[in-house]
């Protein structure tokens, strides 16, 4: 006789999958993405641009490498639980503290293993991100008829501000730089060029670590900052992090803000939620996508160059780029999809990209925009 599952996964359309639980016990409503990385579960359920998402890893081997503080991309993981084939194991890596199934029932994060991915994968990427519940209970007991009813009452990530319930609270500096061998984060110089304030809508780590690298004095700041509070820092150039939710909600109080410093005529440079906060600020608008980009493996080309950088990505939306303004150049697009991944505006050092040039996981092709800002910090300077 088969054991009892001991975890349920319920579709808004009432599609059920059984599986073993593990992490924390519990019922939680998400939206049901997958991600095609091979690696970095901890950073990805770290990585607050996941909040109110539930991720399917398409890749069996979730848990093999453990967990480690220093892979943390947030204090604590925001994704709402994970999906995978194969049970966690014990973890094998001398960097590993702990192992993912402890880690996620300290951290309040449910699991469901013994799923077909495959599957499911498909289902998502035909019918595009379902709204689910996922529930953990030792004993095997769920009301589905309940579960699939909540999934259909919630209301999903359009029109929602999750960049409020992520953002630091108050302002701090950041002068850590990237990870080195054997195994500690690099400290950026003393004397520090030039000063970058940072917008948080959700700031990875790492992207912090490649500004400070730079050799830049790094201010983070809440997403509800305004551009006086910005400026009062007198930052020469700004930068527009990466987040969760409807860009378009977010932007109710970021553009008006991004919008004054435009006028200022100083380098800024956003990423992922930042790119489409930049992008709304200039005039475009931004689409909700079917299943969105979730991965470390997205191939995307220089408008320009032609060249094609390999780039992790995380977003489910999409700047749309027949809405660019005059003035307002596409850099970069989706070698997947074709859509928007990259813009700049023509006369002024003012750019962004879709994808996420930290990695973090994932490759560094793009890693050289984070110099490509430090240098426009440098020619306005006029060094």
């Amino acid at each position: 006789m088969a054991p009892k599952p001991t975890a349920c996964l319920a579709l808004a359309d009432g599609t059920v999958f059984h599986g073993r639980g593990f992490g924390a016990t519990g019922e939680v409503v998400a939206e049901l993405v997958f991600n095609t990385a091979m690696t970095g579960y901890q950073e990805i359920m770290t990585d607050p641009s996941y909040a109110s998402q539930i991720v399917t890893f398409t890749f069996p081997h979730v848990g093999n490498t453990g967990v480690t503080e220093q892979d943390d991309e947030a204090p604590d993981p925001v994704a709402s639980g994970i999906v995978v084939k194969w049970d966690p194991t014990e973890p094998s890596n001398w960097r590993a503290s702990s192992d993912l199934v402890d880690w996620m029932a300290r951290r309040g994060r449910i699991g469901i293993g013994g799923i077909d991915t495959r599957r499911l994968t498909r289902a998502i990427r035909q019918q595009g991100s379902p709204h689910v519940v996922l529930a953990h209970d030792p004993e095997g007991n769920f009301d589905i008829a309940a579960m699939v009813a909540r999934a259909r009452d919630w209301k999903g990530l359009v029109g929602l501000d999750l960049a409020r319930e992520v953002t630091t609270r108050q302002s701090y500096r950041w002068d850590e730089g990237l990870w080195e061998w054997p195994g500690q984060f690099g400290k950026s110089e003393e004397k520090k060029p030039f000063r970058v304030v940072a917008l948080d809508y959700g700031a990875k780590r790492n992207i912090l670590r490649s500004l400070a690298q730079t050799g830049a004095e790094v201010v983070v700041l809440p997403a509800t900052a305004t551009a006086e509070e910005v400026l009062a820092h007198n930052p020469e150039g700004v930068f527009l992090s990466n987040g969760p939710g409807d860009p378009a909600a977010t932007g109710e109080y970021a553009v008006p803000m991004i919008r004054d410093l435009l006028d200022r005529d100083m380098p800024i440079f956003g990423i992922c939620l930042g790119h489409q906060m930049l992008a709304l600020a200039l005039g475009a608008k931004t689409v909700k996508m079917g299943h969105g980009h979730h991965g470390a493996n997205h191939p995307v080309r220089d408008v320009e160059t032609g060249k094609v950088e390999i780039t992790s990505m995380n977003h489910g939306f999409a700047v749309d780029a027949q809405t660019l303004p005059e003035g307002v150049i596409e850099t970069h697009v989706s070698l997947f999809d074709g859509s928007n991944c990259g813009l700049k505006v023509a006369d002024r050092p003012v750019f962004s990209v879709q994808y996420h040039p930290e990695a973090s996981p994932g490759p560094q092709d793009s890693a050289y925009l984070f110099e490509r800002f430090a240098q426009a910090m440098r020619e306005r300077r006029g060094d």
